[in-house]
């Protein structure tokens, strides 16, 4: 049954502490109960909470950047959760790509809105916001320049790392939410205007281009055949566009795109230069290899896999890479660098490149110099070498992956939409509306080159302000549930548990375009999300002296915990500050079951014991609660629910504090 807890406020720094993933998710997904729900085999619940806040979850499980597992507090004791491929288990079982989709959005759209609204850009920004203003009734028609949806995920994440039927998958299930009308091949300036949208009728218009500009690279050189940028590559060979490229490339940079950039040209050089006749390498027979028969995307490169492998053994290719960066700072996820350097991609950190130098068909070699820092005394970007270090890095194609802007020049004076100095739209940080009244923009083209889950977020933030905007209503705040657990355990063996890296491909299969990474088993995510904290349960120390829950002060509690993060002690061995006692005495609400029949102002004056607990260290076994014979300590679970149908969260919101709704499940 159900019984109704006191409205009782929760402080929000609290809730982010214990909360470390979900809040660390720019979506706020609530990646520990999805987690917890895998290792319980619950998976179509689990699927729930992985996608109702998150309209590209199953792209976000192949690609994301999971600023959650960074943040999770299984890392300080071994190695993080591996949260996104626990994501991407459960949407190849229940997502739009599988064979059993669930459908999410069932009795959450709302009641037909009049307003119309115009999303520019079918990006990562505009197909969240999109999403969400569809089913909070509004009318959308999404603009896009290019021939596909997606922005970025299509053009510049190559399909190794994200398949395009997981793309189409998404974009399908999206346009199906509601109201949502896409346009291709629809340019920003050359088919439409701002100011003509507004004349069409739309409502507002979301502004989300995105970073489709690659930055250029001052030095001598850059002009000749050979040399090309990052982006420019990656659109063409993302759309399959023929690109002429050499035998022996050379990518300049550092980061995520330098390494896609390199991986990408690695294929290509393959695809381009290996001699193929009838499907079989010509000169060098490669034996047979059988492919993973559960594995369709290695049946389907199975000829390339070959070809690969011949190439390799002969070195017929050879991918470099030159950064400014040494190894260990290098800006590139380490992830994405074990990759590279395990396809074959040979790194050169350290290095800055000087002047590219001309040979009888254009680009015959790099001519670099050693780096000796990257940044000033300030920590700024300010790059210095050593005299006298030059040489050459001989090739015949260069790929500049140095940055990303974006292409603004479809704005007008008129539009009233302000730029920033950085040459990025200026926007409110919590609507993200523009100088203009009722233009909005977000992702790439508002912050600057950012992580995927950023962006939407910033699409479902966009949505926000459209909505509040045009209805002149806040959003309301989320409520915490919370519910008291009488049983609560975790494994025995808890601390023992390795971590299931995600499976890969192994190095000799992957070719072409087959993805690298391939999903769990349900034994293995099972074994993995078994390691999770459960960081949404906390042990609550409330006793009350109506129901004898009071604390005897046995220290059965402290004697128990295995990981040492109790502590009794008594009160005159603290020192409270001046600005500490004024805290608790603003927060009296917060901490009237703490101080119990004690002022804030009496602390440091009256003699008692007081129970102080490391959060950091707490692993949410338990035992202190199965220990406590008075009843005073429980094991209570916490959980971020939207006030509204739509299960949208204010993502500022959660700064203020929260109120407790329900409680105890029994």
């Amino acid at each position: 049954m159900w019984k109704q807890f006191d409205d009782k406020p929760v402080d929000a720094g609290w809730l982010h502490t214990n909360f470390p993933c979900m809040m660390a998710c720019p979506a706020h997904t609530n990646a520990g109960r999805y987690v917890g729900l895998i290792a319980e085999g619950n998976f179509e619940e689990a699927y729930r909470y992985a996608r109702e806040p998150n309209p590209l979850a199953s792209i976000c499980g192949r690609v994301c950047a999971h600023p959650c597992e960074t943040a999770c507090r299984r890392g300080s004791i071994d190695r993080p959760i591996s949260i996104r491929a626990l994501k991407r288990f459960l949407t190849e079982r229940h997502g739009p790509e599988s064979r059993r989709p669930v459908d999410v959005n069932k009795g959450r759209a709302q009641k037909k809105l009049p307003f119309k609204i115009a999303v520019v850009g079918a990006g990562p920004v505009g197909l969240s916001a999109a999403h969400d203003l569809a089913l909070m009734g509004y009318a959308v028609t999404i603009f896009e320049a290019s021939p596909v949806a997606g922005g970025m995920l299509h053009l510049g994440v190559p399909e190794y790392r994200l398949p395009r039927s997981v793309i189409q998958a998404q974009v399908r299930e999206i346009l199906a939410t509601g109201d949502i009308t896409l346009k291709l091949n629809q340019a920003a300036g050359r088919d439409f205007t701002i100011a003509g949208l507004r004349q069409q009728g739309f409502d507002a218009v979301l502004i989300a281009v995105g970073a489709h500009q690659s930055r250029d690279l001052t030095i001598p050189g850059v002009d000749l055949d050979g040399v090309h940028k990052g982006i420019d590559f990656l659109l063409n060979v993302n759309l399959g566009y023929q690109f002429t490229i050499g035998k022996k490339v050379i990518v300049i940079g550092g980061g995520n795109v330098a390494m896609d950039v390199a991986r990408s040209a690695a294929r290509e050089v393959v695809r381009q230069h290996v001699p193929i006749h009838n499907g079989v390498i010509a000169e060098h027979g490669a034996t047979e290899q059988e492919p993973d028969p559960g594995n369709v995307e290695a049946l389907a490169g199975k000829e390339m896999m070959d070809i690969s492998l011949s190439a390799l053994r002969l070195g017929a290719s050879e991918v470099h890479l030159v950064c400014l960066e040494g190894r260990e700072i290098m800006p590139a996820a380490e992830e994405e660098i074990v990759e590279a350097e395990e396809e074959g991609v040979i790194l050169h950190p350290g290095l800055g490149p000087k002047r590219i130098i001309a040979g009888p068909n254009g680009v015959a070699a790099l001519e670099v110099v050693r780096t000796k820092q990257v940044f000033d005394a300030n920590g700024r970007f300010n790059p210095t070498f050593h005299e006298n270090s030059e040489f050459l890095l001989d090739c015949d194609t260069i790929i500049m992956a140095i940055g990303q802007a974006p292409r603004l020049d479809f704005l007008q004076p008129d539009d009233g939409v302000e730029i920033s100095r950085r040459g990025l739209i200026s926007v409110n940080a919590r609507t993200l509306m523009t100088s203009a009244p009722g233009i909005f923009a977000g992702g790439d083209c508002a912050f600057g080159p950012r992580l995927i889950i950023d962006s939407v977020a910033d699409g479902k933030r966009a949505a926000m302000g459209i909505d509040e905007f045009l209805r002149g209503t806040r959003h309301p705040e989320p409520r915490i549930e919370v519910e008291i657990l009488h049983r609560h355990s975790m494994p025995l063996n808890l601390l023992d548990l390795v971590r299931n890296d995600p499976p890969v491909l192994p190095i000799d299969r992957r070719t072409g375009m087959t993805e690298v990474e391939v999903v769990y088993d349900e034994q293995t995510a099972r074994a993995e999300a078994q390691r999770c904290l459960h960081c949404w349960v906390n042990t609550v120390f409330e006793g009350k002296s109506d129901d004898g829950s009071l604390c005897v002060l046995c220290g059965g509690c402290v004697d128990v915990c295995p990981e040492s993060c109790l502590e009794l002690v008594s009160l005159d061995r603290f020192q409270f500050e001046p600005n500490v006692v004024q805290q608790l005495m603003e927060n009296e609400q917060l901490l009237d079951i703490e101080l119990e029949n004690l002022r804030a102002a009496d602390l440091g004056s009256v003699s008692g014991s007081v129970m102080l607990k490391d959060e950091t260290r707490c692993i949410r076994c338990g035992l202190c609660a199965a220990r406590c014979p008075a009843g005073t300590i429980t094991m209570e679970a916490y959980n971020l629910i939207p006030s509204e149908p739509t299960g949208l969260i204010s993502l500022e919101a959660i700064e203020a504090p929260l109120r407790l709704t329900t409680a105890d499940r029994k």
